[in-house]
C-alpha cells in the first residue's frame, strides 16, 4: 500500500519510532532483521561514528517506514513480538540443555535487551550484581558513553568476573532495580508537583496586589499561537497544539515579544500535569521538568540544576535524577527563558547549550521559551510564536479575572477605557501590559488617557506607590515616600545587569540590601516590583518581570545621555531584545533621545526602533523632523507578522510625514492587506488597522501571496491612489496574487490618466506589465523582448492554478508568447465547442481559456485512457490556439485511429501543426493529419507523408 493511502490508524508516527527505538535500543539489529531491513543497511547504520545505539535503532526504523511496502503499526508489533519469542525461545533451549540450576550463559540478544531496559539505572544494576564500585566509577568516566552503553559494559564486566548462574542472578537483579526505579519516579513526579504548586498557585496579575493571588486556571486565557510551516506562520487553534503537535522535532522554539506570556504557558503547563486535566498533551507524562534559565548562571549539570531549583528540599540525589530521567520513556522539558539564560550565547559547554544543540537528551521532548532565536541551536527545530491577544482574549480576561460577579456594565467599563485610549490599544495585545491595564481601570474611576507607553508606565507606576503608601501607617510615609523619586541606585543596578555581556537578571539579597540600602529593597519588595525568591540555599532578589527592570534601567541611561556620556555602554544592549528600555529612555527626556535616535539610526535594522521612540515624544516634534525625513527616503515596510504595535507606528511616521509635506519615497505592504479598501477608502491591514491615503506618499508596493483582488475591489484600490497626490507608481507582487486581467476603462478614476500614474504588475518569470489607463488592459512594461517559457499544471492547489491560467491568460491578451504548457494529472476535456479545457485534479477544477500565443501543448496521465471524443476536443482546442506548433500526448491510451474531425485535422495541417503520441519511453507514433492514424516515423516515411 502506498504512502498516500495509509490509515491514519494504521500509520507509525515520529513519536511511535522515538518510544519504541528508546526501549529496545539495543536490539536493533534483531528488530532490523525481523523487518526485513536489508543487511547492507543495517551494516551502514551500525557504523556510524555515534555510539547512541537509541539514535541508531531510530534511524533503522525510519529507514523501513520509508521504504517499506507496508510501514504499519501492526507489522512493527509482529516484528517486535517474533523478536521477543526468540528471545525466549534461546533462553529455554539453553535452560533445556544445561538443566535449570546449571550455569548457562546470558546471549547478545540478552544482554541488549537487559540494557536497554531502565538502562538509567545501569549503576544500582552494577551495584546488585555486586560489581565493585571501582569498576563502575571507570565505566562512569569514559567519555561520549550513553545510559545504554554503560549498562551493557556492566553486564559485560559481570559475566567476566561471575561464577553464579548468569541468568537467574540477573533476572532478580533487574527485578531489584524495577522496583527501586519506580520508587525514585513516583517520589520524583511527586516532588515536583508540589514545587510546580507553589508556582502555580501564587500568581500575582499586577506587583502590588498581594491580598489576592490567583491559581493560574483563575486567570489564564489563550492568546494567539502560530508555527512557522514552509517559510510561512500558520495559526494554530490552542496552546495544547504546540506539545501535540505530531509533524514537530523533539525541539520546539516558543518564541515572544516581552510580556507575551512565555512563562504564563510554561505555568499552565505545570498545572495541567500537575492536577491532571484531562485531554492536556501531558496528562500523561511521567515527568515534567520546568526550568527558568535565568536561575541557572554558571550551573554546568541541569541535574544539579533539578535539585537546587526544583528539588532542594527533596532528600533525592542528583544521580537519581540522572538515573530516572535516562530510564524513563516519558519526559518533557521545557527551558524557559533562553533569553534571560545568564549565559546566554557563550561557547560554555553546559548541558543547557548541549541540550539546544540536540547534542544531550535527543529523544526526549524539549521546548524552549525564548524572546529570540539563540546564537546557537538545532536548525531543525519546530518554531512557534505567541501572537498576543486579541478582542476575544481581552473579554475573556476582564470577565474571568478582573469583574467577577461585578456584570456586564463593570466589562464595558473596562472595555470603553481601552477605547479612550488608542494607544494603549495596541499595546494591549501585550498580555502583561493588557493585564495590568484591566485591573488598574477596573479600580480607579479617574483612569486618564495616554499618548505613549512612557506615559502610560509614569502613570502606572505612580499608582503602585500611591496603593503601597496610602496603606502604610503615617509615621512611615514621610520616610518611605522619598524612595517614589529617589531611586537612583536601584536604576542603575537594572541597567548593569542589562547591558552585561551575559545579563544579570536576579541578585542575591545581600548584594541588594548593599548596593539600595535596607529601606530602599524592603519598600521595592513591598510594592511588589522587586520579587524576593528562595533559590537552593539562598534568597535572590529579582524584577517582578523583565520590562519593570527596563524601567528603571532607562532612567540611568536617561541620564547617560544627558552627559557625556560613550555610546560603548550600549555594546550588548540590542534593541530587538530590550526595545522598551531605549523607548522609554526617549519618552523620559526630551533632551537626551536626540542623542539616543541617532544612536539607534547607525545600527543595521536600527529604523524600526528608531520610529518606535520617536513615537514616544509627546511634545514638539519640530525638532525631529530632520530624522523624519531621512527615515521617508527610505521604503516604509508593513510586514505580516509585524505586531499592531510596529504596523502603528509605521503609519504614524506616514501621517506625521503627510501632515508636515515631507516626501515618502515607498511604502512597502508585505503580505499584510487584509481587502483593498474600506467603505470610507482607505486600505485595511490584516491586523485590522487602516491606512488613510497620504499626500506626501510617491510608491506603494504591495507584496502578498494568495490574496484575491477583483475588479471591483482593483478599482477601489485605483481610487485610492487617485487621493495620495503625490503617488507615482503603484505595484504588485507575489504568487498566487490574482489581478483582473483586464480593468474597464471607464471606472478608471480620469485624474490617474492625465496625472500618468504607473500601475506595474510583477508576473510569471520576471515578466512586468503596465496598466493602461485608457483601455484598462495590461501590456508588456519595457522595451526588450519577452516571453513566457514552461508553466506546469499539476496536481497544483486551487490557488495555484488560477494565478497560473489568469497569468497565462494576460500573456495571451498581452501578445506575449508562451513556450509550452505541461498539463500533468489534470485530465484536462475540452468543452463542445474547444474554446476551453476543464482541468480537474485531485485539489483543484478550473478552466483554460484559449491562448493565441501558445507554442506548445503538452498533455500527461499516465495510463489514462481517452475515447475519440475527447482526442477531438483537445484537437479543436489546439486548432483555435493559432500560435500551436506543437501537441504531444504523454502516456495515455488513446483510439487508433481519429475520427470525425476532419475540419480541425485540415486546420493543423495547414499550420503545419505536429501531433505526437509518447506511447512509451522508446515508442512514439504521430497523427496523420490526413487519414487520422495514429503511425511511427517508419510508417510516416514510407508513405511519404512525415511533416517536417
Amino acid at each position: 500500500m502506498m504512502s498516500g493511502t495509509r490509515s491514519k490508524e494504521s500509520a507509525v508516527s515520529d513519536d511511535d519510532l522515538r518510544n519504541l527505538s528508546s526501549k529496545i535500543a539495543g536490539l536493533w539489529r534483531f528488530l532490523g532483521r525481523e523487518l526485513e531491513i536489508p543487511q547492507q543497511t543495517l551494516d551502514r547504520i551500525g557504523s556510524n561514528n555515534t555510539e547512541d545505539v537509541t539514535a541508531k535503532c531510530y534511524q533503522s526504523l525510519l529507514d523501513w517506514r520509508n521504504n517499506s511496502a507496508n510501514p504499519s503499526k501492526q507489522v512493527l508489533e509482529d516484528a517486535r513480538r517474533k523478536m521477543n519469542s526468540d528471545t525466549e525461545e534461546r533462553s529455554d533451549s539453553s535452560s533445556d540443555r544445561q538443566g535449570d540450576h546449571k550455569v548457562h550463559p546470558v546471549t547478545e540478544q540478552q544482554r541488549l535487551a537487559s540494557s536497554s531496559e531502565k538502562a538509567g539505572m545501569w549503576r544500582y544494576l552494577g551495584e546488585e550484581l555486586h560489581i565493585p564500585r571501582s569498576v563502575l566509577d571507570n565505566i562512569e568516566m569514559k567519555p561520549s558513553r550513553v545510559a545504554v552503553n554503560r549498562c551493557h559494559d556492566v553486564l559485560r564486566q559481570w559475566e567476566q568476573t561471575t561464577s553464579e548462574p548468569p541468568r537467574l542472578v540477573l533476572k532478580q537483579a533487574q527485578q531489584k532495580v524495577n522496583e527501586i526505579y519506580t520508587g525514585l519516579e513516583e517520589k520524583l513526579a511527586r516532588a515536583l508537583k508540589m514545587t510546580y504548586k507553589k508556582q502555580y498557585d501564587a500568581i500575582q496579575p499586577i506587583p502590588y496586589i498581594r491580598d489576592r493571588l490567583y491559581r493560574i486556571d483563575r486567570i489564564f486565557v489563550e492568546g494567539g499561537v502560530k508555527v512557522l510551516v514552509a517559510g510561512s506562520w500558520e495559526r494554530l487553534t490552542s496552546y495544547q497544539d504546540i506539545l501535540k503537535d505530531k509533524q514537530a522535532t523533539l525541539l520546539r522554539v516558543i518564541e515572544g515579544d516581552p510580556g507575551y506570556g512565555k512563562s504564563t504557558l510554561t505555568l499552565e503547563f505545570a498545572y495541567d500535569w500537575g492536577e491532571g486535566v484531562n485531554g492536556s498533551p501531558v496528562e500523561n507524562v511521567r515527568i515534567l521538568i520546568i526550568l527558568r534559565l535565568r536561575q541557572l548562571g554558571g550551573v554546568q549539570s541541569i541535574y544539579q540544576a533539578i535539585k537546587w531549583f526544583l528539588l532542594s528540599e527533596e532528600n533525592v540525589k542528583v544521580s537519581d535524577i540522572k538515573a530516572v530521567i535516562e530510564s524513563c520513556h516519558s519526559v518533557k522539558i521545557i527551558l524557559d527563558g533562553h533569553d534571560e539564560y545568564p549565559d546566554g550565547d557563550s561557547e560554555n559547554q553546559s548541558d543547557i547549550r548541549k541540550i539546544v544543540m540536540r547534542e544531550m537528551f535527543k529523544n526526549l521532548n524539549v521546548s524552549l521559551t525564548t524572546r529570540y532565536l539563540p546564537k546557537h541551536y538545532d536548525q531543525s527545530a519546530r518554531r512557534y510564536k505567541l501572537t498576543g491577544f486579541d478582542d476575544r482574549a481581552r473579554d475573556e480576561y476582564i470577565r474571568k479575572a478582573v469583574v467577577g460577579d461585578a456584570g456586564e456594565q463593570a466589562v464595558r467599563q473596562v472595555k470603553q477605557k481601552l477605547k479612550d485610549n488608542p494607544i494603549l490599544s495596541d499595546l494591549c495585545d501585550v498580555p502583561l501590559i493588557f493585564v495590568m491595564f484591566a485591573h488598574m481601570a477596573h479600580e480607579k474611576e479617574d483612569f486618564r488617557k495616554f499618548k505613549s507607553v512612557t506615559e502610560f508606565f509614569l502613570y502606572m507606576i505612580s499608582c503602585f506607590h500611591h496603593h503601597l503608601l496610602s496603606k502604610m501607617r503615617d509615621t512611615n510615609v514621610g520616610q518611605m515616600r522619598r524612595f517614589e523619586n529617589d531611586h537612583a541606585s536601584l536604576d542603575q543596578m537594572a541597567f548593569d545587569g542589562l547591558s552585561k555581556e551575559h545579563q544579570q537578571l536576579s541578585w542575591s539579597e545581600e548584594e541588594v540590601r548593599i548596593q539600595l540600602g535596607d529601606d530602599c529593597c524592603e519598600y521595592y519588595v513591598r510594592l511588589g516590583i522587586l520579587i524576593k525568591e528562595e533559590v537552593a540555599a539562598d534568597v535572590e532578589i529579582r524584577f517582578y518581570h523583565k520590562l519593570f527592570c527596563e524601567w528603571f534601567a532607562a532612567h540611568h541611561l536617561a541620564r547617560l545621555l544627558a552627559g557625556d556620556w560613550d555610546s560603548s555602554v550600549l555594546e550588548y544592549v540590542h534593541p530587538y531584545d530590550l526595545q522598551y528600555l531605549y523607548r522609554f529612555a526617549c519618552g523620559l527626556s526630551s533632551d537626551s533621545s536626540e542623542r539616543l535616535i541617532n544612536y539607534l539610526r547607525s545600527l543595521p535594522g536600527g529604523d524600526k526602533f528608531t520610529i518606535l521612540c520617536l513615537l514616544e515624544q509627546t511634545g514638539d516634534l519640530n525638532k525631529f523632523m530632520d530624522v523624519v525625513r531621512d527615515l521617508c527616503k527610505k521604503t516604509l515596510k508593513i510586514r505580516k507578522d509585524d505586531n499592531k504595535l510596529v504596523q502603528r507606528s509605521t503609519l504614524q511616521l506616514l501621517e506625521i510625514a503627510s501632515s508636515h509635506g515631507v516626501p515618502t519615497v515607498c511604502l512597502h505592504l508585505d503580505g499584510c492587506l487584509s481587502q483593498a479598501v474600506t467603505a470610507s477608502g482607505n486600505l485595511l491591514l490584516n491586523s485590522g488597522l487602516q491606512v488613510p491615503p497620504s499626500s506626501t506618499l510617491e510608491t506603494i508596493k504591495i507584496t502578498q501571496e494568495g490574496l484575491d483582488i477583483p475588479e471591483e475591489k482593483m478599482i477601489g484600490l485605483l481610487a485610492y491612489a487617485e487621493k495620495c497626490e503625490k503617488l507615482r507608481k503603484l505595484t504588485f507582487q507575489g504568487e498566487k496574487l490574482l489581478i483582473p486581467v483586464s480593468v474597464q476603462a471607464e471606472k478608471i478614476p480620469p485624474s490617474l490618466k492625465t496625472r500618468n500614474i504607473e500601475v506595474l504588475l510583477h508576473s510569471l518569470e520576471e515578466l512586468v506589465y503596465h496598466l493602461n489607463l485608457i483601455e484598462g488592459k495590461w501590456v508588456k512594461h519595457g522595451t526588450g523582448t519577452a516571453q513566457i517559457g514552461y508553466v506546469g499544471l499539476d496536481d497544483g492547489s486551487q490557488g495555484e492554478h488560477e494565478w497560473m491560467v489568469r497569468e497565462l491568460t494576460r500573456a495571451s491578451a498581452a501578445g506575449i508568447p508562451i513556450a509550452l504548457v505541461d498539463i500533468d494529472e489534470c485530465s484536462p476535456v475540452a468543452d463542445q465547442s474547444g474554446s476551453s479545457l476543464a482541468l480537474s485534479s485531485r485539489r483543484s477544477q478550473l478552466s483554460l481559456p484559449i491562448l493565441s500565443t501558445l507554442q506548445k501543448l503538452r498533455i500527461r496521465d499516465r495510463g489514462r485512457r481517452m475515447d475519440n471524443t475527447e482526442v477531438v476536443g483537445i484537437l479543436s482546442y489546439t486548432a483555435k490556439c493559432t500560435a500551436v506548433k506543437e501537441l504531444v500526448f504523454y502516456y495515455r491510451i488513446l483510439p487508433d485511429r481519429v475520427q470525425g474531425a476532419e475540419s480541425t485535422l485540415s486546420t493543423l495541417r495547414s499550420r503545419n501543426v505536429s501531433v505526437e503520441w509518447q506511447v512509451s519511453p522508446v515508442t512514439t507514433k504521430y497523427l496523420n493529419l490526413f487519414t487520422g492514424r495514429w503511425e511511427t516515423v517508419g510508417q510516416r516515411i514510407r508513405e511519404g507523408c512525415l511533416i517536417t
